[in-house]
């Protein structure tokens, strides 16, 4: 029974972590707790943080705005790592301090390339050509 439950996704309360991770990130890089001149030059937006089941793990996906220089906002997110860390387990009071992993959200850029395709005259159309059947 509990192998059905694994295969379902994360749980309510793991989601409900993630979330909250989340917004204690938003905070903390909005404000400019972080005492870092390239994460006070570039607004982050976390999009999404996913936890591990067992809450100790959480994959941060960030997206600076407009995109700029992503590589230097992700290589500043992990050089303040450790206060992140700390902020967030104070924060949100969890058992054992998440490991925080950062990493670029490419979901906007997938979603880019699909609408480019899709909009490509070929492809629109295929898709013409296939209501009309």
């Amino acid at each position: 029974m509990r192998h059905t439950e694994q295969s379902q996704g994360p749980s309510v309360r793991v989601l409900r972590v993630g979330e909250q991770v989340r917004h204690v990130l938003s905070e903390i890089l909005a404000r400019g707790d972080v005492h870092d001149d390239v994460l006070a030059s570039h607004p982050v937006s976390v999009t999404e943080v996913r936890m591990s089941p067992d809450l100790r793990h959480a994959t941060v996906f960030v997206k600076p705005l407009l995109g700029r220089d992503e590589e230097a906002v992700i290589k500043a997110l992990r050089t303040n790592t450790a206060y992140l860390q700390r902020e967030v387990a104070h924060r949100i009071r969890m058992k054992y301090a998440a490991k925080l992993k950062f990493l670029p959200d490419e979901s906007f850029d997938e979603a880019s390339h699909i609408d480019k395709l899709l909009r490509d005259p070929k492809v629109a159309r295929d898709l013409e050509s296939g209501e009309d059947e």
